[in-house]
């Protein structure tokens, strides 16, 4: 459907499986590559800047990509007392995380950094989560089972946990999995 970039070299500058498929089910054909980028930030951004200079760090990364459509991106999960979750570093930390949001609600922000022609342009889509209560047995079979280590917030919403604790979002769902379609393809649409 987006005829004004038939023809484009598109790159998905991502390894995620979930953001690959994503973007493949919006009909899209498109290259992976992945560059090494640093990752520090400045401690304080908000989490909406964080997440933002990130995904922009990895889109300038391309910039000898002028000629092709780089589409890049970041995801992070904030408390609602407003601390970062990144990605666990080991299943003691992934069990904590999700003993903290057990029961309370939570944002996923994922930014959008869209490099075309040269100039890179980013977008900030925002979902709320809300939890069940866990119980320890679940999270101790979530982790064993599903392997949260490469997830924010040490979960992924398309797995088990997303089918038995979240209460209700608010916002795009697949922007939790990982990479916000609708708001892309409505920035696709309008590239020239």
């Amino acid at each position: 459907m987006l005829e004004n970039l038939k023809n484009r070299t598109i790159i998905l500058g991502s390894q995620s499986p979930r953001r690959k498929q994503l973007l493949a089910g919006l009909g899209l054909t498109f290259e992976v590559e992945v560059r090494e980028t640093a990752e520090y930030v400045d401690p304080n951004l908000s989490a909406a800047e964080v997440v933002r200079q990130i995904a922009t760090c990895k889109a300038q990364a391309f910039e000898d990509k002028s000629d092709s459509l780089v589409i890049c991106a970041d995801t992070i999960v904030v408390s609602d007392e407003g601390e970062i979750l990144g990605k666990p570093k080991d299943e003691g930390e992934a069990k904590l995380t999700l003993a903290h949001l057990s029961g309370k609600r939570h944002s996923v922000l994922t930014a959008v950094a869209i490099s075309w022609k040269g100039e890179i342009s980013t977008f900030v889509e925002t979902t709320a989560v809300y939890f069940y209560e866990l119980d320890p047995k679940e999270i101790e079979h979530y982790v064993a089972a599903f392997s949260p280590l490469d997830k924010a917030g040490s979960y992924g919403i398309q797995e088990w946990i997303g089918l038995i604790a979240i209460e209700k979002i608010e916002g795009e769902y697949n922007n939790v999995v990982g990479l916000p379609t609708a708001k892309l393809y409505q920035e696709l649409k309008k590239l020239k």
